[in-house]
């Protein structure tokens, strides 16, 4: 590899954002043992505890039964995050993943990923927003100037952040960004160790309901749409069009099953996640958990994300947003 001797200071964010990347995957390789190439009776998903859709249909077993028919069993891969996810769907050790945040398939493109998408959440803007105390003097978006902001760096937040700043006329450097994970986000915020906090659900409505909070901001008004997306290797989906018909049915009814009995929904997902059903309740209330086709023009704000990312050499490289194969449901 040859070095500028005199590299710039963006050409230095960016091969260190690039060297990242390429830690993260070899650390994933070393400590994951990889499963086998799909067979045309296996169809392997990957998924977070958060995955709500997915961890529900997982939980209750309806995804099993409606892939039988058609000879498939599921194998299940839970990941501590989203970009492990479609690392394990680029190295072709998963085959489908459950939603990931907007920003997540940017990253992967950037990174030469051959995805899928093959479903989308409706936008939810206030799934994600910006926290403050109570009685914190920071009342506007402007008064967010010289302020210490807790956000998890690359995540949705980020980009509400970023669109919330351009709003007010100010920039990133106007502040000074803690990045933290939303647990150590938390921490930060509730002992006066940051102004302000960028957390999405359940998080928020966690932090919201046991502490004394006000939202600065939200992704509402055209800030931040706040979109998740299902994706399957581009393989994959050429492969196995049949499967995909059935999980994406499948997540398209448990989301209105949700939308339809909340609480039971809430009640189920507090056993899973180890909150009350109350929080969780409340935190659905922000999402969609409307499921439909992925079309390229409803990809613009993907677009926004990532051209605002590799302004802040967040990514290493310019990426169409719509330069990736759309997987279309069966009569769509």
């Amino acid at each position: 590899m040859l070095i500028s001797p005199k590299p710039s200071p963006g050409s230095s964010r960016i091969a260190s954002v690039t060297r990242r990347f390429a830690l993260g995957i070899i650390g994933f390789l070393a400590a994951v043992t990889l499963a086998q190439p799909a067979t045309a009776d296996e169809v392997r998903i990957g998924y977070q505890k958060s995955s709500t859709l997915t961890a529900i249909l997982k939980a209750n077993g309806e995804l099993e039964k409606a892939l039988a028919p058609l000879g498939v069993t599921i194998s299940w891969h839970e990941f501590s995050s989203g970009l492990p996810l479609l690392e394990a769907i680029n190295i072709r050790s998963i085959d489908f993943s459950a939603d990931v945040a907007d920003t997540v398939p940017i990253f992967a493109q950037a990174a030469g990923a051959k995805l899928a998408y093959v479903a989308e959440e409706a936008a939810s803007p206030s799934a994600q927003a910006i926290l403050v105390p109570q009685a914190s003097p920071v009342k506007t978006l402007a008064d967010l100037k010289g302020r210490k902001v807790a956000v998890t760096k690359g995540a949705g937040s980020h980009f509400l952040l970023l669109a919330a700043l351009a709003k007010a006329g100010l920039s990133f450097k106007d502040i000074t960004p803690a990045y933290l994970t939303p647990a150590d986000g938390r921490a930060a915020f509730v002992s006066n160790n940051v102004d302000a906090w960028v957390a999405w659900d359940p998080f928020l409505t966690s932090a919201s309901r046991q502490s004394d909070t006000r939202v600065l901001a939200d992704g509402s008004n055209g800030l931040a749409s706040y979109k998740r997306y299902y994706v399957a290797s581009a393989d994959f989906a050429d492969r196995h069009g049949d499967v995909l018909n059935v999980i994406f049915d499948k997540l398209a009814e448990t989301g209105k099953w949700v939308k339809t009995h909340p609480q039971d929904a809430a009640t189920l997902l507090a056993g899973l996640w180890g909150i009350d059903a109350a929080t969780v309740e409340e935190a659905n209330s922000h999402r969609s958990y409307q499921v439909g086709a992925v079309t390229a023009p409803g990809l613009s704000e993907q677009q926004r994300i990532a051209d605002a990312f590799l302004a802040e050499a967040l990514i290493p490289k310019k990426v169409d947003t719509t330069a990736v194969k759309i997987w279309s449901p069966k009569g769509s």
